[in-house]
């Protein structure tokens, strides 16, 4: 995030106001394409940079496993036995973090809600308005830091 809110303010917002100079120069602004969009990406810009800046603010950097590594918690790596014997992993990370593709789910989904605070061995139901699934823990680890 802070890489994003670097680029767009040290780069993209300064190109697109350089942009916006020069059509406003060309007269008629309420036809002037340019000028139009430029304006529109600005708003953008500066919305996204003041939600950028105050998510931020709000973050706290977990940068080092917790004491207990028996148990999940927010940064865990976590194997999980599905009802058919197939195995899955997922890592439990921020709101802002998630990929399910790439295995890194929210720590406000279902799932991780059900897997915090569990151990290896622990039996987990998620619930959800679409199905509920059983799972097994079989391992837990930590990235190191």
């Amino acid at each position: 995030m802070q890489h994003e809110l670097v680029q767009l303010w040290k780069v993209e917002r300064p190109k697109v106001t350089q942009t916006v100079h020069e059509a406003a120069k060309n007269g008629d602004r309420s036809e002037n394409g340019d000028y139009i969009y430029g304006k529109k990406r600005l708003r953008e810009i500066d919305s996204r940079v003041r939600f950028l800046n105050k998510r931020l603010e709000e973050l706290n950097v977990v940068d080092r496993p917790p004491e207990d590594t028996s148990k999940i918690y927010f940064g865990a790596w976590v194997k999980l036995e599905k009802e058919d014997g197939s195995l899955v992993e997922y890592r439990i990370v921020g709101p802002d973090e998630f990929d399910v593709a790439r295995g890194l789910i929210s720590m406000d989904s279902p799932l991780a809600r059900a897997l915090l605070g569990k151990q290896v061995d622990d039996d987990i139901v998620v619930r959800t308005e679409e199905s509920t699934q059983e799972y097994f823990i079989a391992d837990i680890r930590y990235p190191e830091a």
